[in-house]
């Protein structure tokens, strides 16, 4: 690393004694690079096996990696913990400013220890740590006020950043996230949950530290040909134009956007919620991460008229793409977009994660369906595929947990349908709610696979498409190695910490070239040592914690909705899983 580089200073906090302290790693950097490579090493140090996720020995480490702050799209902080949602490896990438913020601030990583005794909140500004009191914040309502009150608060200097939970965090829903941004989110596997049982209400961070550079033309030189591939690509542009959205009509016209729970890959209200008609309808702005010039989210403006005027109005500004138009669209057969803004509106200000929250309540519906829960269970509300005000109320039960179907519910699918039945429905991988693709085999074989049990791993969707393109089937074997091998180098990425939207512009030789810049001489095959090793290390703790690949439950309903790949059953996973444990 360059000198004066403060990515090898780690700032541990502890809530209980509130302290703090720096320790300065940089062989750990040396070795990992930071973000995943960071993150599940000093988890491994961290978290003592076997322990609560909600309890005060269950760490929060926040790490990024030597590219941020230097060059485009390498925005993303990387979080790990023991995931209160499976009980196993919690990881969650999030961008926005966080990762910039913290690095200017002067850190690689940042490790919480304990639990406090009251509510509370974290100001990190540079070399200083404070522990405020979050009495007045806790049980607000709204996670859109907290942001607000913080923001007017902790003035900061220099880039910063707000991370807080909403209501579901502090009620300890296991899917509750992390907002940061308002627009960004620490999703999936419950990061919120686990602030709420530290009665870590929010952080923030703030600093203008300066990154050295040896090389100036060098530099500038790598930093243009980044911008420029990341800039001018296709794919890009159109993230640019319409974001992930793109994906909803041509996954439904290949039947594999996931309808009603999966009752169909085909929704028929498809082009009223496509990225199209929204981009047309809806689209407000758009806004990017930190040193990204993608602006890949998309925000919709929803006007929304006050009770007793009918010529007032307030406007939300909501970010949408595909994941949420899915888990909040078809996946709950809402054709009408107000609706759905207004189910996403009610479910940022609980501080949920969308996906999963939207995978929970298109089981409770089918469920009830089905007769296995009644108006008795649901409290008198009827759960009906399209009806978007009861899905609103539903979302506010999931926190409030007025009864025991709702304390079932904020445990996610996985638990309520071992105690409701329907498992055979219910969608969940590894303990955690499906994504949004449906495209055969292999999309199915990355979610029950996954490192972090989260469909950014390893795109079996683009194989699934492959092999329809070519007319030839998949193989077991073959899908697991072309799986783990996409999976290694996604490790690489994630501890540089590069979007993965951006994989394509990031190839091995400009990692090689951008982190010699940075001061760290590192081969392609150091790198790809890396990504094996961290891969590793990553299913060791999941081992660790009771995770077993051989074991993992294949929800029946994949098998049994037609997929674009075509028709695939429990056998074909099995042998694709063993090969899978074979090669980790």
């Amino acid at each position: 690393m360059l000198e004066g580089d403060p990515l090898s200073r780690i700032l541990f906090i502890d809530l209980a004694r509130r302290s703090h302290w720096v320790e300065t790693r940089p062989e750990l950097f040396e070795e990992a690079l930071g973000g995943a490579g960071i993150g599940i090493r000093l988890l491994e140090e961290e978290c003592p096996q076997g322990a609560d996720p909600l309890g005060p020995e269950n760490p929060i480490i926040f790490s990024v990696g030597p590219l941020v702050g230097l060059f485009p799209v390498a925005s993303k902080t990387v979080a790990m913990f023991k995931s209160p949602h499976n009980g196993e490896l919690g990881e969650s990438h999030a961008g926005g400013r966080s990762a910039v913020a913290i690095r200017m601030a002067g850190y690689g990583a940042i490790v919480i220890r304990g639990a406090s005794t009251k509510p509370v909140y974290l100001v990190i500004e540079g070399d200083k740590v404070r522990f405020r009191d979050a009495s007045a914040l806790w049980g607000m309502r709204s996670g859109y006020t907290a942001g607000t009150v913080l923001r007017r608060r902790e003035k900061g200097s220099g880039m910063r950043t707000i991370m807080r939970i909403g209501r579901a965090g502090e009620q300890q829903v296991s899917y509750a996230c992390v907002i940061t941004e308002t627009y960004r989110h620490f999703g999936r596997l419950g990061l919120g949950a686990v602030f709420g049982s530290k009665q870590l209400k929010a952080i923030v961070i703030s600093g203008k530290r300066n990154l050295p550079v040896s090389d100036r033309k060098a530099y500038r030189d790598a930093y243009d040909a980044i911008f420029q591939a990341a800039t001018e690509s296709e794919l890009m542009k159109k993230y640019h134009q319409l974001g992930t959205p793109m994906n909803v009509l041509p996954l439904n016209t290949m039947g594999a956007l996931p309808t009603r729970n999966l009752q169909s890959a085909r929704f028929e209200g498809a082009e009223e919620i496509s990225g199209e008609r929204l981009a047309a309808d809806y689209l407000g702005r758009r806004v990017a991460c930190t040193h990204c010039p993608v602006a890949c989210i998309h925000l919709a403006a929803l006007r929304i008229p006050y009770p007793h005027d009918p010529y007032f109005y307030k406007t939300l500004m909501l970010g949408y793409d595909h994941e949420l138009i899915y888990a909040t669209g078809s996946m709950l057969g809402l054709t009408d977009v107000p609706g759905m803004l207004r189910l996403l509106d009610e479910i940022e200000i609980q501080g949920l994660d969308a996906m999963s929250t939207g995978v929970v309540l298109a089981w409770a519906t089918e469920a009830m369906q089905r007769g296995l829960v009644t108006m008795a269970e649901t409290a008198g509300l009827p759960l009906a595929f399209g009806d978007a005000d009861a899905y609103i109320e539903a979302a506010r039960r999931i926190v409030l947990q007025p009864t025991e179907f709702y304390r079932a519910l904020a445990r996610g699918v996985e638990y309520a349908s071992s105690v409701y039945g329907g498992a055979d429905f219910a969608l969940a991988f590894g303990g955690n709610e499906m994504p949004g693709y449906h495209t055969g085999p292999a999309c199915h074989l990355g979610y029950l696979t996954g490192a972090r049990h989260s469909h950014l791993d390893s795109a079996g969707y683009g194989l699934d498409q492959g092999a329809v393109k070519k007319g030839e089937p998949l193989a077991p074997e073959k899908v697991a190695e072309a799986l783990i091998a996409e999976e290694r180098w996604r490790q690489v990425l994630a501890s540089l910490v590069v979007c993965f939207f951006a994989r394509g512009v990031y190839d091995p030789e400009t990692v090689r070239k951008a982190l010699a810049i940075a001061g760290m001489e590192w081969t392609r095959a150091d790198l790809e040592d890396l990504g094996r090793k961290t891969l590793r290390r990553k299913y060791a703790f999941k081992g660790r914690e009771g995770f077993d690949l051989e074991k993992v439950r294949i929800p029946a309903r994949i098998m049994q909705t037609p997929s674009p790949a075509g028709p695939f059953d429990e056998k074909f996973l099995r042998e694709a899983i063993r090969r899978y444990g074979e090669l980790v």
